[in-house]
């Protein structure tokens, strides 16, 4: 890489997926509430978030290709979209996977992209199909505390793995960083 590299993310999972593609690189959490950029569709409110964790440690970080993501976990609903965010406490937790539960959902997951002179952001969409979950299964997953830090309570490459049915798009995308088109992008950072 060109530049020293900064994930602007506190997420494990974004961290592991990075290792795939990048080596080496500085995490440097953005300070930013992400409630703030909330926007009634789920692609606006992944780029908007990921856009400003990206902003917020370039400006502490400018010399460095810096990388913010934010993932949204969105299912169709009459009003458009309901969004589903980390879970406040394990009634909410067990409220999304519910809600969840034989459906069809979208992950979407914004990601941007701040260098010396440069700027990138693209977001990706995957559809996930879970199987019909009894309330059983639901309450004994979250009470693992697996689902308490993770955009509609569920880790797709832990615990909650059974319950997907289907899977179409970028599996990485599921977890948290889309490694296919993040790929692309950073071959562009020039």
């Amino acid at each position: 890489m060109r530049y020293p590299v900064v994930l602007a993310s506190a997420s494990p999972r974004r961290v592991e997926l990075l290792r795939e593609l990048v080596p080496e690189f500085e995490v440097v959490p953005a300070e930013i509430v992400e409630e703030d950029h909330v926007h009634d569709d789920p692609w606006v409110t992944a780029q908007r978030t990921a856009r400003e964790k990206a902003i917020a440690v370039a400006e502490v970080r400018p010399d460095c290709l810096i990388i913010g993501g934010d993932t949204v976990v969105a299912l169709p609903s009459e009003a458009g979209w309901t969004q589903l965010a980390k879970p406040k406490d394990v009634a909410d937790a067990v409220w999304m996977l519910g809600v969840l539960s034989g459906k069809t959902h979208t992950v979407v997951t914004g990601v941007c992209l701040i260098w010396p002179n440069g700027f990138s952001a693209f977001t990706e969409a995957t559809k996930v199909t879970f199987k019909a979950m009894t309330e059983h299964e639901i309450r004994d997953y979250v009470a693992t505390g697996e689902p308490m830090d993770k955009a509609g309570a569920y880790g797709f490459q832990g615990g909650a793995r059974p319950f997907v049915e289907r899977v179409e798009g970028s599996v990485s995308n599921v977890v948290g960083l889309p490694l296919e088109r993040l790929k692309e992008a950073l071959a562009s950072v020039s």
